[in-house]
């Protein structure tokens, strides 16, 4: 099944219709390199020639989370940030505060650290997001 079935499926079982809008929404994300807020999806739809509000991409992103096919990582600079992770292995992140690159990282003693604290405590975990706010080497250096 690929993401667009997945999505429509969600959208199904939850009593909701797969439009055109919602559509363009999904090859936005799909388009989108790397992580992407709310008014950067936006304006690359428009780019494209899609006529969408900033209220319908507020009120759409969140089905896109709750279906998988996005998640929302960080809080930067006071907004919500995504990431396309439908088909994507599961990684942590790096950003600077000075220059806002996000730096993408998978260490499996991290994940096996947070499995054996899950584990002394009994707890079944879902998911986790780590962000880890710095300053990047190359802001560092200047």
């Amino acid at each position: 099944m690929d993401q667009a079935d997945h999505f429509r499926s969600y959208l199904k079982e939850n009593g909701l219709t797969f439009t055109s809008t919602r559509n363009a929404i999904l090859m936005g994300i799909i388009a989108a390199k790397g992580h992407f807020d709310a008014d950067e999806l936006l304006d690359s739809l428009k780019r494209n020639g899609q006529k969408l509000s900033t209220a319908t991409i507020y009120r759409t992103l969140p089905l896109f989370v709750k279906s998988g096919i996005i998640k929302e990582t960080l809080r930067s600079r006071g907004r919500a940030r995504y990431e396309h992770v439908w088909g994507h292995e599961h990684h942590d992140h790096l950003e600077c505060i000075v220059c806002g690159t996000i730096i993408e990282f998978k260490d499996d003693e991290l994940e096996t650290l947070q499995n054996k604290v899950c584990g002394k405590h009994g707890f079944q975990p879902v998911e986790h997001r780590l962000g880890i706010r710095g300053i990047c080497a190359s802001c560092r250096k200047k």
